[in-house]
């Protein structure tokens, strides 16, 4: 029988054989001894927070497997005729697709609208799956829960705290002992470049902390919106986005290195540039001999390019003590206009001098479709998407 048991939605759970005894850190150990003892009310038990955070520590998070990704919908809609697909009312299809998709995760984000000014065409390609979840491939191990850190703190965490683990994650992250979480009070970042960690499920901190940012899901409204020489982009809405606003998790499959560079040469071929070798300064910068372990390949869920652009890729742990996988989280570079295409760069950040691999280093030849003209429009356009 297999480690692991698959359930019925595609989500994997690890039985409680397979965890380690005890998976406090050993920031957290010194305080579970001051957990009270157990609370009875005429023969009731009253479970309080901190007895129901350790019993979470016994069990693994739900996680997501690539080979349960969706397909059913698309796979219905590409059969039909090309007519069928063109019609108006397939655009709500894909709005309702969208919602359903990500009702549980982000049920308070304004919904996403499909807006097309330059044809006909209804909606992006039935390649499309909106997700917010990463869907771990082949080789890729579950989520890390012995090696996450946990805070302790009643309330709202206090980021001048000198007890509060995240806090302290946080300030070895910015190498700076006075620092305190990347977010300011309005939940913006406060310095690009930095990987972010967030308290998470097993914190003791309330659900509106502070350093609760990303998974709480987008609060932007944007549109997917159809562009006269690039495809499908996705927008602002009415209103601006200022920076360092979280907008949203680059979502798809987490593959190995390996299976990044095989799938790499074909889309260098078919000109797709959805793959984002994990491999940000944080993790490198201490291994002269570090080499990538895990890739995104959004293939499903790709923005548009530019040269000078106005979002840019934040690693972000939540629940997660694995620090070759963070989130790849986007985050507003600059203010951002009402109706401004939200874009990245797909050569990485033109502020840093070690920028993440967009390619996935795939080797591909110069006259690759991959290497396709640069639309962007932007006053330092390169000319094309990849030099």
């Amino acid at each position: 029988m297999d480690m692991f048991d698959a359930t019925a939605d595609g989500e994997e759970t690890i039985p409680p054989s397979a965890l380690p005894s005890s998976r406090k850190s050993a920031l957290h150990e010194a305080t579970h001894s001051e957990i009270p003892p157990t609370i009875k009310i005429d023969g009731f038990t009253i479970l309080n927070w901190r007895d129901f955070r350790q019993d979470l520590s016994n069990f693994a998070p739900n996680y997501h497997l690539a080979k349960d990704l969706p397909h059913e919908l698309q796979d219905h809609i590409n059969h039909m005729s090309e007519w069928t697909r063109s019609l108006p009312d397939m655009r709500i299809v894909f709005r309702a697709a969208i919602q359903e998709n990500t009702a549980s995760d982000e049920p308070d984000a304004p919904p996403i609208q499909v807006e097309n000014y330059i044809d006909d065409e209804p909606a992006p390609p039935w390649e499309f799956h909106y997700s917010n979840q990463m869907w771990h491939g082949e080789g890729v191990p579950p989520p890390d829960i012995k090696s996450l850190v946990s805070c302790d703190c009643i309330g709202r965490c206090d980021p001048r705290s000198k007890t509060c683990a995240c806090v302290r994650r946080q300030q070895e992250a910015f190498e700076d002992p006075n620092a305190d979480f990347a977010y300011d009070n309005k939940g913006r970042l406060k310095e690009l470049g930095y990987p972010i960690f967030e308290c998470n499920d097993l914190c003791g901190c309330d659900d509106d902390c502070r350093n609760r940012v990303v998974q709480h899901g987008r609060t932007s409204a944007i549109s997917i919106r159809k562009t006269a020489n690039k495809g499908w982009g996705v927008f602002t809405d009415q209103k601006k986005i200022y920076k360092g606003t979280f907008i949203g998790i680059y979502a798809g499959e987490i593959i190995t290195d390996e299976a990044g560079e095989e799938r790499g040469f074909n889309y260098d071929k078919l000109g797709k540039t959805y793959l984002f070798d994990i491999d940000f300064h944080h993790l490198r910068k201490d291994h002269k001999d570090w080499a990538s372990k895990y890739t995104v390949d959004a293939y499903h869920a790709g923005n548009n390019h530019s040269c000078d652009p106005n979002c840019t890729l934040n690693p972000c742990y939540i629940n997660e003590g694995n620090i070759d996988k963070p989130l790849l989280t986007v985050f507003a570079r600059r203010d951002i206009e009402p109706g401004e295409e939200l874009c990245f760069s797909y050569s990485g950040d033109p502020d840093d001098d070690e920028s993440m691999d967009a390619s996935g280093d795939t080797g591909g030849q110069k006259n690759d479709a991959v290497y396709t003209k640069c639309y962007c429009g932007a006053k330092n356009c390169k000319g094309r998407l990849f030099d």
